[in-house]
């Protein structure tokens, strides 16, 4: 379909994937990773410098681990070569290492040697690689998307600098995308329609991962529908090519309402309801973490101390989303939104706080009483500070009744759900004992009066 309409330009462009067209030339063209390659960061500065050590890079697939290499191989003016270890042998790298010192003695060049997925390599590649990465005549730049302190030889490591890179955002993948739609010479070379909803989905559906967008794309490309000498590229052809459905999932407002009525069917105690709303926001793409964000908050908004354990495994989730990971991250995620939904309800903690931040933003602040004031520093008893403190834990039933604040405020009134029930119980009995006690001391007044 394409082929026919632009058949100059199927002959300059079907030799070369997009995604390895679109590698960035220079540091201008490299999305994501700032914190690494930032126009201030060490990195950029050494690369641009030509002189820098061995390298290691780990992070998951598509986020710029071989274009960064192949940037560098633009840059330096040392030689530069490249292995992939899942189909490199031990006399590529003895051929390799052999070149890489007639080159250091005869001419003073040295080699920098990229080896994509280092961690495929053996033990004894791995330590092939030893003696000439100490002795220089070889700079290593390694990529893995497996942790290096685990899946290379220690060694090897420790004489290289780990840089670990992040998934790119979905911003960082929209403009990849972009530039590859506007790039007459590297990147899409038709004339291509295409709209925002289209490369919001792709850049979701990528997951992190350039190469994945830019081969939807270009598959899309291919496939799409011509109208007037232009390719269409829409939500049906994307459809087709991922067997995936498009969710209505990429609006503003369809965010905001589809995480409200999760935490409303949280609240109002729907486990199905909840469960529904959290694989719509899933499956269109929405970030586990800022959902494991909103359980958090939900954990105590919705329940708090009805029952103190559904703080602890939102917290787990959120924990568990950020090393996990989808697609299994989602498991946890419907674990603690069946908890929460499952769980006794109390807003009595929200009202608490909203109540206290009210009464200190309004009201004249109160000052702490001298008997709580810190005792930790030299001259504090000279300031009467702590003096008259009654330490609750030389009591009965390690309490004793003693002012707090200076006025008597009144925040928390715990619910009869839950926990907050035995709660609510212990602080009637707390109030009872402070009643008995200003009983006692009014009888003292009156007795010592009397007398």
């Amino acid at each position: 379909m394409v082929d026919e309409l632009f058949p100059q330009q199927k002959e300059s462009k079907a030799v070369e994937p997009l995604a390895y067209r679109m590698r960035p030339k220079s540091f201008d063209e490299f999305v994501g990773q700032q914190d690494i390659v930032g126009r201030d960061k060490a990195l950029r500065k050494l690369i641009l410098s030509d002189n820098f050590s061995s390298l290691i890079f780990f992070g998951p697939p598509g986020c710029g681990k071989t274009a960064l290499a192949f940037l560098i191989a633009g840059i330096t003016k040392k030689d530069f070569v490249s292995l992939n270890a899942i189909t490199a042998t031990v006399s590529d790298i003895r051929s390799i290492i052999e070149s890489a010192r007639l080159k250091k003695f005869q001419k003073s060049q040295r080699t920098i040697l990229f080896i994509d997925e280092i961690s495929h390599f053996n033990k004894l590649q791995q330590d092939a690689l030893m003696p000439e990465v100490e002795n220089g005549t070889v700079i290593l730049i390694g990529a893995t998307t497996h942790n290096p302190f685990f899946s290379i030889n220690r060694p090897l490591v420790s004489r290289s600098i780990v840089f670990e890179f992040k998934p790119l955002s979905v911003e960082d993948i929209k403009t990849v995308i972009k530039r590859a739609l506007s790039d007459r010479e590297r990147g899409v070379a038709f004339n291509v329609k295409i709209g925002e909803q289209v490369i919001d989905f792709i850049a979701k559906y990528a997951k992190g991962d350039a190469r994945v967008a830019l081969n939807l794309l270009e598959a899309s490309v291919n496939s799409g529908r011509i109208s007037d000498n232009s390719i269409i590229v829409d939500m049906e052809t994307i459809n087709q090519i991922t067997n995936i459905r498009y969710i209505g999932y990429d609006s503003e407002d369809e965010h905001y309402n589809t995480i409200s009525a999760f935490i409303k069917s949280i609240r109002g105690s729907d486990p199905d309801a909840a469960l529904y709303w959290l694989a719509k926001m899933l499956a269109g793409g929405e970030d586990p973490a800022f959902i494991a964000r909103r359980i958090l908050i939900a954990a105590s908004e919705d329940i708090g101390n009805a029952d103190p354990m559904a703080i602890v495994v939102a917290a787990s989730a959120l924990q568990a989303v950020q090393h996990v990971g989808m697609p299994e991250a989602r498991i946890c995620l419907a674990q603690a939104t069946i908890y929460l939904a499952t769980a006794p309800k109390s807003n009595a903690s929200y009202l608490a706080i909203e109540n206290a931040m009210k009464m200190v933003e309004k009201e004249f602040t109160q000052k702490v009483p001298d008997h709580l004031k810190s005792t930790g520093y030299s001259g504090a008893e000279i300031l009467g500070h702590g003096k008259n403190y009654l330490y609750p834990h030389d009591f009965k039933g390690h309490f004793v009744p003693q002012k707090y604040t200076e006025k008597k405020v009144s925040f928390y009134k715990p619910s009869d759900s839950g926990y907050e029930k035995r709660i609510r119980i212990f602080l009637q009995r707390i109030e009872a004992l402070r009643r008995q006690k200003r009983k006692e001391n009014n009888e003292g007044r009156n007795q010592k009066k009397n007398s």
